[in-house]
């Protein structure tokens, strides 16, 4: 069955990779990245990465999953921020602080791809309703 209506939608299947990316994409870069499935839907769809500066679901009817709503709260809360160790590092410490900083990052990459949720919640015309979340790759 293919339909126009994400509440077509039962589940989601997520690539960790994906979702883990995404995340790290939005904190370190301008702009959001997201998991984006588009129309037309079918009971199972597949969410694959998408960085946009433009909000444009009202035009393409696709549906975008937070990547912060993939991953488990305390892993996204966990998650290493740069501004803070910079912020008390000595000018001559800032490349190293730098670099344990993306050391902290791959680490908490792992942890992360570990963490997906089991289900997520998808706006529809009717209003937010859970689907499952299947693990792929």
């Amino acid at each position: 069955m293919v339909d126009e209506d994400p509440p077509t939608i039962r589940s989601v299947a997520v690539s960790p990779d994906d979702a883990v990316d995404a995340f790290v994409y939005s904190q370190e870069n301008p702009g959001e990245a997201v998991l984006r499935v588009t129309p037309p839907f079918h009971g199972r769809m597949r969410a694959r990465i998408h960085v946009y500066r433009v909000d444009d679901t009202h035009l393409t009817g696709a549906v975008h999953l937070s990547p912060d709503d993939v991953i488990e709260d305390d892993v996204v809360e966990a998650y290493p921020r740069l501004g803070d160790e910079l912020e008390d590092a000595p000018p001559d410490e800032t490349e190293r602080t730098r670099k344990r900083h993306a050391e902290a990052v791959e680490a908490w990459q792992e942890r992360a791809r570990e963490a997906i949720v089991e289900t997520v919640s998808i706006e529809t015309a009717d209003g937010a309703r859970r689907v499952e979340v299947k693990q792929i790759g």
